[in-house]
């Protein structure tokens, strides 16, 4: 399993969003990124569509991912 712990764009609260990993400062699951980018979105659409999520902290999700797969 990813340890999200280690990447600064996302945070955990078990008070918001019943505790699943959120970007840091919104209340959007990082599951919605990877959601989104099945169904075929791209990252600009993403962040138009979730306000307050920035491109940087897509990057820093996607490059955690990115490292883990590679390991």
């Amino acid at each position: 399993m990813l340890d999200w712990s280690s990447c600064s764009a996302v945070e955990r609260d078990a008070e918001r969003v019943s505790g699943a990993w959120v970007f840091r400062g919104t209340r959007v699951p990082v599951s919605a990124l990877f959601e989104n980018l099945e169904d075929g979105a791209e990252i600009t659409q993403f962040v138009e569509w979730f306000p307050g999520v920035t491109v940087e902290q897509v990057r820093a999700v996607l490059e955690l991912m990115k490292e883990e797969v590679t390991l």
